[in-house]
């Protein structure tokens, strides 16, 4: 079974956790994926889309591509819902002393 192209590409973005395009397309063509600019650039697009990286143009031919780091928010009221309800479902139980 082989690895979709666009996950190899991912993974050697998250590698580097930020690479200029002409870096990557060199580093892919070194490990023999052979692939055409066009594809190349769908690949990348695909993955914005997806919210998996973000591109942005350095100069008239360069861009830069980082991955996105997910970051886990904690809402306080919802925690204490959270809290509050695990505690009422515990005291549901006879026999059950805090």
């Amino acid at each position: 079974m082989t690895i979709p192209i666009r996950n190899i590409v991912y993974e050697k973005i998250k590698e580097s956790n930020s690479i200029i395009d002409v870096d990557l397309f060199k580093s892919l063509v070194k490990d023999d994926l052979q692939i055409n600019e066009a594809k190349f650039n769908k690949i990348l697009l695909d993955l914005e889309i997806l919210g998996l990286i973000t591109v942005s143009w350095i100069t008239k031919d360069e861009r830069r591509i980082e991955v996105i780091i997910e970051k886990n928010e904690v809402d306080d009221v919802e925690k204490q819902n959270q809290d509050m309800m695990e505690k009422d479902y515990e005291a549901s139980f006879p026999g059950y002393e805090n």
